[in-house]
């Protein structure tokens, strides 16, 4: 007997996430939006996980399945370094993702893309969609905002970027993914990664641009009810 997965009642990544090879490192980039169907359960997840000191995956699809296996992969990283005793590479993390999302493909739902750089390539960006396989790109896009980046995509993105414009790049991409996609939204977070290191930035939600028709950001009704003078508890 078949098992009918329900894809709206655990929590589910809605999800933009992008990758982008530039001239020395790669940029990492994702909303922050995790639902349970209409449902927003957490407004700043972190997608974008460490997996060893210079690679990272960005996770979509099912948040309990995309954190099991980034679990199990940094795991055996860990092991993998000390044995080697240097860094992973890019390309065997990716292979490791590849593997467990392969082995388990009938049990598992997330698409993930690994970024990351090491001394023997470079910067480098694989995505592992749905099924297991594994594409290495210059740039990979994924979740439920990617169907709306590919034209952008198309004409927006050149070889040789400069870091600056990878990552102006990436922001304005999740922004506009964050625009049109229901699933998608929240702060835009970007992690680059070249030889000096990584660098993580935040982009809060009200100071992402505002595409056409966009709603400006308000405040919630609580911090309105906060700030409402007199107070509405204060009987004298």
């Amino acid at each position: 007997m078949d098992l009918k997965v329900d894809l709206d009642s655990p929590h589910s990544m809605g999800t933009t996430i992008i990758g982008v090879t530039y001239n020395g490192g790669v940029v990492l980039g994702a909303d922050s939006r995790t639902s349970t169907g209409v449902y927003v359960a957490n407004r700043a997840s972190d997608k974008i996980t460490q997996l060893t000191d210079n690679v990272y995956v960005c996770r979509s699809g099912s948040a309990a399945d995309s954190q099991i296996v980034s679990d199990y992969v940094r795991y055996f990283l860990h092991q993998h370094t000390i044995q080697l005793g240097q860094p992973a590479t890019v390309k065997v993390a990716a292979n490791l993702i590849r593997l467990l999302s392969y082995n388990n493909k009938d049990m598992l739902q997330t698409g993930m893309i690994v970024g990351g750089w090491d001394k023997y390539e470079g910067g480098k960006i694989y995505g592992v969609p749905l099924g297991g396989t594994i594409v290495e790109q210059p740039f990979s896009i994924g979740g439920s905002g990617s169907s709306y980046l590919y034209g952008f995509f198309d004409q927006a993105w050149k070889e040789g970027m400069t870091k600056e414009e990878a990552e102006e790049l990436v922001v304005k991409a999740v922004s506009l993914a964050i625009a049109r996609d229901g699933a998608s939204g929240g702060v835009v977070r970007t992690v680059i990664i070249n030889s000096e290191g990584v660098t993580r930035n935040f982009y809060p939600g009200d100071k992402l641009p505002l595409w056409h028709e966009e709603l400006e950001p308000h405040n919630s009704l609580l911090d309105i009810l906060n700030t409402s003078s007199p107070d509405p508890m204060n009987i004298q």
